[in-house]
């Protein structure tokens, strides 16, 4: 398979006809390999427009996928990453976002808490020279306060809940994009830190919830 013209593809026709026009982003995912953070036996997936399952369920998590290319792209953009910025990835995975993420500013922590993604996203990040980037393992939802503050916190995934911890690991101009639902269409908003931490949502958008991100489930009679 030609992975550099599929890459193209993807960027032709899902990233730039959504509204994807910030030149910087756009370089880097056509410079990321996003078949590098897929498993071998799914790696002509990874340019498809959807979710691809990069770990599989268990009894205490939930599947973990890499989200959509265009779903990404575009919180990506909402971000407005700069080169000064220290951005934290939450639920980094394999590491593509962070990758993606590392081209674009000057230091990327990526917290994962799954074993096996935190040592494939370690060798893959390394392999690609992403040597800003740092890879975390710990519980997603508590963020990375050790590293903190983030002038860049990007959820990579859905969530039910917004943890307030993760409101004080921002910094005095810091904005945190995530998908934010519990139907089956969420909304991708962005917070901004300030005079108080405000939310505008932006697009309706989907992906995998993270674990530890869910609502309570609740009493019914």
């Amino acid at each position: 398979m030609d992975f550099q013209a599929a890459r193209r593809a993807m960027v032709d026709g899902q990233v730039r006809t959504n509204d994807v026009t910030h030149l910087g982003l756009i370089a880097a995912i056509l410079e990321i390999p996003r078949e590098a953070f897929v498993p071998k036996d799914l790696a002509a997936l990874a340019y498809l427009d959807r979710d691809v399952v990069i770990a599989d369920a268990t009894a205490t998590e939930p599947a973990r996928c890499l989200m959509k290319p265009m779903v990404l792209a575009r919180l990506i953009q909402a971000a407005d990453p700069n080169p000064q910025d220290r951005v934290l990835v939450l639920g980094a995975g394999s590491g593509y976002a962070a990758a993606v993420m590392s081209r674009l500013v000057a230091e990327v922590v990526a917290l994962e808490q799954n074993v096996s993604l935190v040592q494939q996203a370690g060798l893959v990040l390394s392999s690609l020279g992403c040597r800003n980037v740092v890879v975390v393992q710990g519980a997603l939802a508590g963020g990375a306060p050790a590293s903190a503050p983030y002038d860049v916190i990007l959820i990579d995934g859905r969530i039910e809940i917004v943890p307030e911890e993760l409101y004080g690991q921002l910094s005095s101009r810091g904005r945190m994009v995530a998908i934010v639902g519990a139907g089956p269409v969420g909304k991708a908003t962005l917070f901004r830190s300030g005079n108080g931490i405000r939310g505008l949502e932006l697009f309706d958008a989907n992906a995998p919830l993270l674990p530890g991100f869910g609502l309570a489930p609740a009493f019914v009679f």
